[in-house]
């Protein structure tokens, strides 16, 4: 009972439109359903590990599967130098490099990415806390991969422990959409005037801090996926997991524990420890996700899941639950 939910939502995942073409061509044959029984070499300590810990191993079992699926295809890159120069740019600048520790960082934006950036400052020595207060410089004191020479970058790809966070995409769109079009004036008068104006009638006049879910959904479904802003850019976009081999896959729903695995195996000081979260910050629940979704045209929705589907597909998120029966309730 306790592998159920695992087993419905991988089943959910493969019969999305997207993966159904992809299998046609023979893109994601060699993946089969998780297994009944924890992997072998997982282990099981007292052999009375709970529900909980199965259900996890099963959802990393299904995340290193499908990876190694599709990323073995012969049309995939096997490394950041088979990428396009665009893609290339784009992941070696949010991949954050921490030489004293040897680790790469892939930052994903709305995936907890301030309190670990933070985390490299203190390793580094440029902050002396993570609860130390004020805006966070998300430049600053900070080593990229993207600004070394190309030796350097695949000496560190090649020899460094690499880990990304991610979340499910959904609920980072709605947390995207509810921090830059409800806080930040200049999203809103970057994105949010032009937004308006693109898909509102007599919508010239707005500030930008106006703009709804379904025309941001709406802006998200035009635009060019490799041109988007990377609060809204898919995570896999963000990091290529195909061209970088991450060892180490965290989730935005594990934050706490998986950044501890982290804090662990790269030996990081017993004073530095993840963030908790601030008093202030009100975190999208899976109820203000529903309400967002339900109140939203599923045509909209339909068509922007392609977009996203290998977030969804490689990291075992299930897709938005938007039937009429569901929303009802």
């Amino acid at each position: 009972a306790a592998l159920l939910p695992s087993m419905l939502m991988f089943g959910v995942i493969l019969a999305s439109s997207g993966l159904l073409l992809m299998i046609e061509r023979g893109i994601l044959a060699q993946v089969g359903p998780p297994p009944l029984h924890p992997p072998a070499g997982l282990s099981r300590r007292d052999g009375r590990d709970s529900p909980a810990e199965l259900e996890l191993e099963v959802l990393r079992d299904t995340r290193n599967r499908t990876i190694r699926a599709l990323c073995g295809q012969r049309s995939m890159p096997r490394s950041v130098w088979e990428l396009p120069p665009g893609q290339r740019r784009t992941v070696l600048r949010h991949l954050l490099v921490s030489d004293k520790y040897r680790f790469l960082y892939c930052y994903v934006p709305k995936v907890a990415c301030s309190n670990w950036k933070r985390i490299l400052k203190v390793l580094d020595g440029a902050l002396e806390s993570v609860d130390v207060q004020g805006k966070m410089d998300h430049k600053s004191d900070l080593v990229f991969l993207g600004d070394m020479k190309p030796e350097e970058i695949s000496y560190r790809l090649k020899h460094y422990y690499k880990f990304i966070f991610v979340r499910n995409p959904m609920e980072r769109l709605l947390s995207a959409y509810r921090n830059k079009f409800g806080e930040i004036k200049e999203y809103q008068q970057k994105y949010g005037v032009e937004i308006v104006r693109r898909y509102r009638k007599n919508g010239g006049n707005s500030a930008g801090d106006d703009v709804s879910f379904s025309e941001f959904l709406q802006y998200l479904l035009d635009e060019d996926v490799e041109r988007m802003n990377e609060h809204w850019m898919p995570i896999y976009n963000l990091c290529q997991p195909c061209a970088v081999r991450y060892d180490f896959i965290g989730s935005y729903e594990r934050l706490h524990a998986d950044a501890n695995h982290v804090l662990e195996h790269i030996q990081s000081p017993s004073f530095v420890r993840f963030p908790e979260r601030q008093a202030w910050y009100k975190p999208v629940t899976a109820e203000t996700l529903h309400y967002y979704l339900c109140n939203t045209q599923r045509r909209l929705i339909k068509e922007l899941l392609p977009k996203y589907i290998l977030d969804f597909s490689l990291f075992a998120y299930p897709l938005p639950n938007i039937t009429s029966e569901f929303c009802r309730q």
